[in-house]
């Protein structure tokens, strides 16, 4: 396992020990790298416009499409230790 991917999953343990719950905005980003990070580029059919969240969720994360998964790994790991310092909202 390489460095960021140990860094990776530690802070995929940290999200869910965040002192308070982060914005909606914060949360697409968190969701759309994580799913980079892991699957890659996104996969499947838009969502239809009766399912708002799953069509929020699909446009953040086709939004990081062609972003490398180390790159993506390393954002999310970024954006958790931002939310750890209470930087991020």
């Amino acid at each position: 396992m390489t460095d960021i991917d140990q860094q990776f999953s530690q802070a995929q343990a940290d999200v869910a020990q965040l002192p308070e719950r982060p914005g909606n905005l914060t949360l697409l980003r968190l969701y759309a790298l994580f799913k980079q990070a892991s699957i890659g580029d996104v996969q499947g059919k838009k969502p239809g416009f009766t399912d708002i969240a799953g069509k929020y969720k699909y446009e953040a994360w086709a939004a990081l499409e062609g972003t490398p998964a180390d790159e993506a790994k390393t954002r999310y790991v970024e954006l958790v230790a931002s939310l750890k310092r209470g930087e991020a909202a």
